[in-house]
């Protein structure tokens, strides 16, 4: 393949990322038993790796609203959380727009593949949004 001067080459495709390269470095330290750089600070994500967040969905309380191990039934407008944590996953709730999230009462469970957490969001959000009350 031949390149013209009209078309730049991305970076990504001649040199390592220098996060990359730091990253490996200190993973090379820490291999080697140097303790330069403290062990609480977590190293960035290499270039092109995306930190998926949990599916998260605004949903509206049906009539009775939502059980919660914490602090009982919570009501209204929601934000609901499905949480992979190795091989369990944990679906919380939390008012719209609040600080404190609380785990929905039996909706925890142990989950063979954490793929499938997408799936199991979307079935909660069906049960648990009732907008028209």
């Amino acid at each position: 393949m031949t390149t013209s001067p009209a078309e730049p080459v991305p970076a990504a495709a001649t040199e390592e990322p220098p996060a990359a390269a730091e990253q490996a470095a200190a993973v090379e330290q820490a291999a080697a038993g140097d303790e330069a750089a403290p062990a609480a600070e977590a190293a960035p994500a290499p270039a092109g790796t995306a930190v998926v967040a949990p599916p998260t969905t605004d949903i509206v309380a049906g009539q009775g609203g939502v059980m919660t191990d914490e602090v009982g039934v919570v009501t209204g407008d929601l934000t609901l959380r499905t949480e992979v944590d190795g091989y369990d996953v944990t679906v919380r709730v939390q008012y719209k727009d609040a600080d404190e999230w609380y785990t929905v009462t039996g909706a925890k469970a142990p989950l063979h593949d954490s793929k499938d957490a997408d799936a199991i969001h979307a079935v909660v959000v069906g049960i648990l949004n009732r907008p028209e009350g």
